[in-house]
Order: structure tokens, then sequence, then C-alpha cells
């Protein structure tokens, strides 16, 4: 991944945090984490090791996402100026430890990187990253990027009112349903994330060979369909949430290779 002169060394990794159920996992790059922490309370009087933003200089793995996050930021400033004719917000970012309270509720370490619409913040769980590259085989800087990309997009979608339509609509729904429209939800996230790599591309050149090979590992290795598989042997599609390692790459890669906001729909398309 090529940051010009801003370039962060691959490799720069962090702790890694202590392996969780791959179930959990599966949930990692969820939307609406506020499902899964109904109900359960943080530590008394402990305050979650996190951060507004990083310090820049102190840590490679922190200066990596400041890169991301701020290449993000001038991205998403342009498109919704040429696209869009409107003004982006910027999301805050939270880097934490082994756990963060945040308007969707607390978020053990177990809870991986997450977007809550209630603060329009992205949590990033550093460690996480390590995760990810040495359990389920998806190294590089450009996987991590993917992953931030990822939860960016997300915020994309709260802007535009895309969450909060979908989380009404599911409230109402039988389970398989209210799944299917989730899996739309993270899909087009994960075209988001492609849109992303594509203008940064043309604005910053910041692919380098192998680049997109990583986010595609990362985008296949967090399938529902693959997790499943690891995690019980046999897979069950009305029960997915975020879409199979297949579409996953497929909605990210159409991002990338159209570049535009209309290309991204995926509630009214035959096809996922």
């Amino acid at each position: 991944m090529g940051l010009g002169n801003r370039r962060i060394g691959r490799g720069a990794g962090v702790g890694g945090i202590g392996l969780v159920a791959v179930v959990v996992i599966a949930m990692l790059l969820g939307v609406d984490p506020g499902e899964i922490l109904t109900g359960i309370q943080g530590p008394d009087g402990g305050a979650p090791v996190s951060r507004s933003a990083p310090q820049p200089g102190t840590d490679p793995q922190r200066d990596f996402v400041a890169v991301v996050l701020a290449d993000t930021e001038e991205v998403w400033r342009n498109v919704f100026d040429e696209q869009v004719g409107q003004s982006y917000r910027e999301p805050a970012l939270v880097l934490f430890a082994d756990g963060v309270r945040s308007a969707c509720g607390y978020a053990g370490s177990a809870a991986g990187p997450f977007y809550c619409p209630g603060d329009r913040k992205v949590y990033l769980d550093l460690d996480f990253f390590r995760t990810l590259k040495n359990r389920f085989g998806a190294p590089g800087d450009f996987a991590q990027a993917y992953v931030i990309a990822h939860e960016v997009g997300h915020h994309v979608q709260t802007l535009f009112g895309i969450s909060q339509q979908v989380g009404e609509a599911r409230a109402g729904l039988p389970e398989a349903q209210a799944n299917a429209l989730s899996v739309k939800l993270e899909l087009q996230a994960d075209c988001y994330a492609g849109i992303w790599a594509n203008h940064a591309e043309k604005t910053i050149g910041i692919l380098e060979e192998g680049d997109i090979e990583e986010a595609l590992g990362a985008a296949s290795a967090i399938g529902d369909d693959t997790l499943q598989r690891q995690a019980r042997g046999d897979v069950v599609p009305d029960s997915f949430t975020h879409g199979s390692s297949d579409q996953r790459q497929r909605w990210f890669w159409r991002g990338l290779q159209e570049g535009r906001l209309a290309a991204c729909d995926t509630f009214n398309t035959d096809s996922l």
C-alpha cells in the first residue's frame, strides 16, 4: 500500500488479542453492535483504554490507522461533493483495548472493530489486526485498510439514512428476512470500501502490487460461509448476516471497479 512520504511500513503489528469464538468473529464487521451488546454492562468504574485519535509518531500501527482514516476523509469529501452535491461529515475514531463504551453499549475485546451509528464513531481494537493475520490468514496493510474502510462505509450509510431505514425494517421481520437485509447492508459497506480504494488510487496512488489481493483475502476470510464452516462444519445461508466470501469479494471489487455510489445499490438487485 503506497502512501508516498506518509507510507507506513508493512508488518507494523501490535500485541495479539485472546482468541475468540468464530461465531463472534462472524459479527466483527457489523454495523449494529447494539444487537450484540444489549443487556451487557461494562466493568464498574472501568474506563476503557481508548482515545479519540491516534497520537502521530508514537506507534506505527496507530500512525497507519490515522493515515488510512485521513485518506477516507479526503476521498469521501470528494465523492460527496461530486456525486451527491453535499458536504461529507467525518466520523470520529476511537482506539481501544480490552473494552470500550459507546452509544451502542459496552463492547469487550471480542467485539472487534465496529461502527456505532448512535455516536457516529468508528471503534478499532488494534489487536484485531493480528487476529486477522494469524487466525484468519489475511495479512497485509491493505487488508487492514479494507477493514477500516468498511467501517467508514457504515458511516456513509448512516449519513444517507440507510442504516436507520434498514434497522426499522428489520424490526418487524422474521429472522431470516431480517438477516437478509443485514447482508445487503454489509455488502454495500464492502462496496463503499471499494469506492474508497478506487478514488484513493486515482488521487493519491495508494495501490501496490498485491494490495487488492490482500483486501480480497480479508473479505473472503470473514465471509459467513467460511466462518460457519470453520466453526461448525456446515453452512446455513438463512443465518448469514454479512454475506458469503464470494459476495463480499464481489461487492468490494464492484466498488473498486466502478467508483460510483450508484454501483453499490445492494437493495435493488436481482443477484448479490
